[in-house]
């Protein structure tokens, strides 16, 4: 086996067990490597050629109009038809492609003939409300089957999806609606977490009233909670499915490869989201890749990321990946610890789960509640390990290596974004691992630590993380806004891509992710715009100004603290501090609750009047505050 030499390798090094590294679909890392970086184009072409075509490509890469690269050029196909059409042909057509549990415990699955039936039905149901190519449908529903129904069956007739993460609240949807111009939204009466259920219906009502496009709403019933439907606007789903134009067939669309797959939302430093853009055929083609070689998908796995199809990470890992690999999946509904903190343990025993992928957020609030909870399960199912959403401290790494993976199992630590539709920088099963590290860059990925002018930096010095060359899974652009694009992803460095994580790389070539450069927090691996939380904190009549910051936190790997300036007339309490987060959380989502609110009568700020909220950052730290020359007075 050709991987590197793990007796050259410094620092405290985990090597994969034997067993693992025997049965990998990748044998050796550097030979590959070099050839992928040497002709990317042959590379990736060989890769695509592992999945159907309705017509071949007559260019693999087009490069002539950087940064919008154009892959597959000419090329005609359709991310469903591979991920399950294809299935139907073989015996995977009755294989499970779902399986699915809530939070009370109820219980579904789906081969993919199954799948295919439902997706189908629904692609023709979307059809007969008038979606059609090019329309953008947002999604916002709980982790339920419907919500990977819904996304599959927009992308089976050539719509895109806008999946909006299920706890976000009232104005992020809002905005991402607007953005979008949907004219259709799916949703649910509400889902289950933590025992409870969430307004879904409700706080959608209140998200169209804001906004001026949603013609129709189709609802799932989940929960049964009392909803408003609006006659003529809201139908139920299964009402819908029940009726003739439900077809339980339907053809899948021929599409060109570039053809928009979906935009997803993500949080912006100017505190407006911006609309990611994918596309069917490279975003294809790359995220059957990655899951195949980071994971080594084989037919027997039973796969679960325990992530939410809302972020990217669902998009990619749970719903279209897998697929296209002829995985089975697995889905949960609520949280981790409802009712007791082994109820995740409990069902990698049940469903014999082989694959686990979480964020470390998840590993540290399991690992709260101590060893016992894990060892009564039986775990031996797993085979490998994941973690992804920011970068884990070691002592999250080594606890689910060992009370988790029970010593077994080597973490697959992922280092990726939104914008670059899958993983990066990963090990594969046969690298030798350094907890807190993503190791290497995956095939065709040239990335590397450079200084302000471009420039490698040396081994151990922190620089800015860059990707050097195009790679089919990237982003094309920001919907309806692609100077923006250029100037956020490509301006600083003209031809490498800008990550916006600062990072280093060691001297055996391991790149360590240090955490974003800009002000956008990541809690709990989720990434929020610090302008979206101060613009909630502002829109409370109370609020004059505010600053957020985010400061690490044991559980969530940062919270986000603010600093409010009062308007006349309004006292600063406990009642009030207490209710200003609660109206974040109110306009935002949960997610973004701050963890403390900080009165004050002044911010830092420079004589421009921006403020500097790495100043507060420092003296919340009790660190030094650097260069404050252009402070005001």
């Amino acid at each position: 086996m050709n991987t590197t030499d793990s007796s050259q390798l410094e620092g405290d090094i985990y090597l994969p067990a034997p067993a693992i590294t025997a049965n990998a679909h990748i044998q050796e890392y550097d030979n590959l490597y070099q050839r992928s970086i040497a002709d990317p184009q042959g590379f990736w072409a060989d890769r695509a050629n592992e999945l159907e075509w309705f017509k071949k490509w007559d260019q693999v890469l087009d490069d002539s109009n950087p940064p919008f690269y154009q892959w597959f050029v000419g090329g005609r196909t359709n991310i469903v038809y591979n991920a399950i059409d294809r299935h139907l042909k073989t015996w995977r057509k009755n294989k499970l492609a779902l399986i699915w549990e809530g939070e009370p415990g109820d219980v579904r699955t789906f081969s993919y003939f199954a799948l295919n039936r439902e997706v189908c039905k629904f692609s023709n149901v979307l059809r007969s409300m008038g979606v059609k190519q090019g329309d953008i449908v947002t999604i916002y529903m709980p982790r339920i089957p419907e919500q990977v129904i819904a996304m599959l069956a927009c992308a089976k007739i050539g719509a895109s999806h806008s999946v909006v993460y299920g706890g976000f609240s009232v104005e992020a949807l809002a905005e991402r609606i607007q953005d979008a111009q949907s004219r259709v939204l799916i949703t649910a009466d509400g889902g289950w977490l933590r025992g409870k259920t969430v307004a879904l219906k409700q706080i959608a009502d209140e998200a169209i009233a804001r906004q001026a496009t949603i013609e129709s709403v189709i609802v799932i019933k989940r929960t049964g909670q009392e909803v408003r439907m609006e006659a003529g606007r809201d139908y139920w789903y299964h009402d819908l499915m029940a009726l003739p134009i439900a077809n339980p067939f339907c053809c899948t669309d021929e599409l060109d490869a570039e053809h928009p797959l979906f935009v997803l939302y993500t949080s912006g430093t100017t505190g407006r989201p911006k609309g990611i853009l994918h596309t069917h055929g490279g975003y294809m083609v790359y995220t059957y890749t990655t899951l195949k070689y980071v994971f080594d998908i084989k037919d027997d796995d039973r796969y679960w990321c325990a992530a939410d199809p809302g972020w990217i990470t669902g998009h990619s890992y749970i719903v279209y990946a897998p697929l296209l690999n002829g995985a089975t999946m697995f889905l949960y509904e609520g949280a981790p610890s409802y009712p007791y903190p082994n109820r995740w343990w409990q069902m990698v025993e049940k469903y014999g789960i082989t694959i686990l992928y979480t964020a470390p957020t998840a590993i540290r609030g399991l690992m709260r509640f101590g060893d016992a909870w894990a060892k009564r399960h039986d775990l031996s199912s797993l085979r490998l390990l994941g973690s992804v959403g920011e970068p884990i401290n070691p002592e999250a790494w080594r606890w689910y290596y060992s009370v988790i993976g029970r010593e077994r199992c080597p973490i697959m630590d992922t280092w990726w974004q939104t914008e670059t539709g899958g993983f990066m920088i990963s090990p594969l099963p046969i690298t030798p691992l350094k907890p807190g590290s993503a190791t290497r860059p995956l095939f065709g990925i040239e990335a590397d630590v450079v200084n302000d002018q471009g420039q490698p930096v040396p081994a151990g010095e922190e620089g800015y993380l860059v990707i050097k060359k195009p790679w089919p899974g990237m982003l094309r652009t920001i919907l309806k806004d692609p100077e923006r694009y250029k100037t956020q992803y490509w301006s600083k460095f003209g031809n490498m891509y800008l990550a916006g994580d600062s990072a280093r790389k060691d001297k055996d070539g391991y790149i360590w992710v240090i955490g974003r450069i800009d002000d956008v927090i990541k809690v709990s691996g989720y990434r929020l715009g610090t302008a979206e939380v101060e613009s909630a904190l502002v829109s409370h009549p109370a609020v004059a100004e505010a600053a957020a910051i985010g400061l690490p936190h044991d559980l969530k790997g940062h919270a986000i603290y603010t600093y409010v300036i009062l308007r006349a007339g309004h006292e600063k309490s406990e009642k009030l501090a207490e209710e200003l987060r609660n109206h974040v959380a109110h306009e935002m989502g949960p997610i973004a609750k701050p963890e403390q609110i900080t009165f004050m009568d002044s911010l830092p700020k420079t004589r421009s009047g921006k403020i500097m909220r790495r100043v507060l950052k420092a003296r919340a730290l009790g660190m030094p505050e650097g260069d404050i020359s252009t402070l005001e007075e």
